[in-house]
């Protein structure tokens, strides 16, 4: 059957304008935000429930139609975005955007799969409620992405990755069958957690079109800083001195490099340089408490004042009021759109132990100096959970396709020095096509071959994402 029939029969199930066979409508859907991959796709579909999801899908499958779910197309390992080969419908879950239920006493709400997760924060807020799950994308990305990406961000240290946050899901199989898990339990030990599979599962097994999520009491008081280092080495010692004082209050610990900082004061609207004089690296350290009586800028001071006499800071800015809060963070998460106009930026996802990263980061920017000699690294992320974004950006002055044609060459030095760490090669962004070769590298073959078997048992003609992740 040709794509225009199929097209039609999709134009019965969903409506025709919901049917995007046009370049100029589909284009949006095509592109990922590295221009790593342009996708080709007979159609974009838009179902508006899950029951059009499950129709569609149940169609798909009886007609051998291969099928790519797409959240906000935000994913930075490609997974959204359909094969060149032309013979992949992309799928968005844009129009399921409902919230369902927000239940503030059981500190839960129940969402489907289209939801920015900005959005989702804001209705968390309306009853006075904390959702943490906290993104440079988070104006754009849906939480659908988020959960099958299992996303991380920068609240993972007191709050834990996405896998921590989801209660129960809902689900469309590869052959249209719906599987209600949308429970709200916080304890439910009736054999295999399912939904387990499909957190992280970047769509290869079933499409979730919605969630229980849980939320958290909102912090009624919050501080930042951000932190003048000398080194990772006394950052991480900062860490653990703030981690030990601190405890569940700290919320938020990050590194940055000077160059990052230049980057964002050279490029990002409203940016300004934190401190007085600069420094090799900064951390940007917050605290918060559910208590008003706590008073947490008592215990900042308390522990940069230790960190001052221990030498381990060299300066260090507190954040007056809540709008210079966001104006610390506003930095921390421009640092990934910054590199952009600086040219080609060869990209690491990657995790150590917490204690390692110190000697991460020293032995892979000395291997990436001596492989492209003038390159600029530019490392950032969440010390304090071991995740480091390990981008190297082009020297300046050189021509951007042959930097990024030694991706493959940086990535297996850097890759090599992180499981000589005994790290992982994606710490919070997935596998899906970038990554996918390298998993043999790093995963034992029962691991691969339970993988296998579980994608085969659920998805058996491979139509759903093929190609990702295995």
């Amino acid at each position: 059957m040709e794509a225009t029939a199929h097209a039609a029969r999709f134009a019965d199930l969903i409506g025709q304008a919901n049917v995007l066979t046009l370049p100029d409508d589909q284009a949006p859907y095509l592109i990922e935000w590295r221009d790593l991959y342009q996708g080709v796709t007979p159609m974009v579909l838009r179902p508006g429930t899950t029951e059009e999801v499950s129709a569609v899908l149940n169609y798909a499958y009886e007609n051998g139609l291969k099928v790519v779910p797409q959240g906000g197309n935000t994913g930075l390992m490609g997974g959204q975005i359909p094969q060149e080969t032309g013979d992949e419908i992309v799928l968005s879950l844009a129009r399921l955007n409902k919230i369902r239920n927000v239940d503030p006493d059981g500190f839960t709400i129940t969402v489907e799969a289209g939801v920015v997760l900005e959005t989702l924060q804001n209705e968390a807020e309306k009853v006075d409620r904390l959702f943490p799950l906290s993104l440079g994308a988070q104006g754009s990305c849906q939480i659908g992405g988020n959960i099958s990406t299992n996303a991380g961000g920068t609240a993972v240290l007191a709050y834990g990755n996405t896998r921590d946050l989801v209660l129960g899901l809902e689900v469309v199989l590869p052959t249209g069958e719906i599987w209600n898990g949308l429970r709200t339990l916080r304890k439910d030990n009736t054999g295999y957690d399912l939904k387990q599979l499909f957190i992280g599962g970047e769509g290869t097994l079933g499409i979730i079109t919605a969630a229980s999520l849980k939320l958290f009491p909102k912090p009624k008081k919050l501080e930042a800083a951000f932190v003048g280092a000398q080194d990772p080495h006394a950052v991480l010692k900062l860490f653990s001195l703030a981690k030990a004082q601190a405890g569940p209050l700290l919320t938020g610990f990050e590194i940055m490099p000077r160059i990052g900082i230049e980057f964002c004061l050279k490029h990002l609207d409203g940016a300004r340089d934190p401190l007085e004089s600069e420094h090799p690296w900064y951390v940007l350290m917050e605290l918060s408490s559910g208590s008003e009586a706590f008073e947490v800028r008592d215990l900042m001071e308390g522990i940069l004042g230790d960190a001052f006499e221990a030498g381990l800071v060299e300066d260090a800015a507190f954040a007056q009021n809540l709008s210079q809060v966001n104006d610390f963070w506003h930095l921390r998460h421009g640092l990934s759109e910054v590199q952009k106009p600086e040219g080609g930026s060869i990209k690491h996802d990657i995790s150590v132990p917490v204690a390692s990263v110190p000697d991460f980061l020293d032995k892979a920017m000395e291997a990436v100096d001596a492989f492209v000699p003038g390159c600029r690294p530019v490392p950032f992320g969440h010390i304090g959970d071991g995740n480091i974004h390990f981008n190297v950006s082009q020297p300046v002055g050189a021509d951007k396709e042959d930097y990024i044609a030694k991706w493959d060459e940086m990535n297996k030095i850097v890759h090599d020095i992180v499981l000589q760490f005994n790290g992982s090669i994606s710490a919070e962004h997935g596998i899906g096509r970038l990554k996918k070769d390298l998993l043999k590298d790093v995963k034992q073959d029962i691991e691969l071959d339970l993988m296998r078997r579980i994608k085969a048992a659920v998805d058996p003609k491979g139509l759903l994402n093929p190609g990702r992740i295995l």
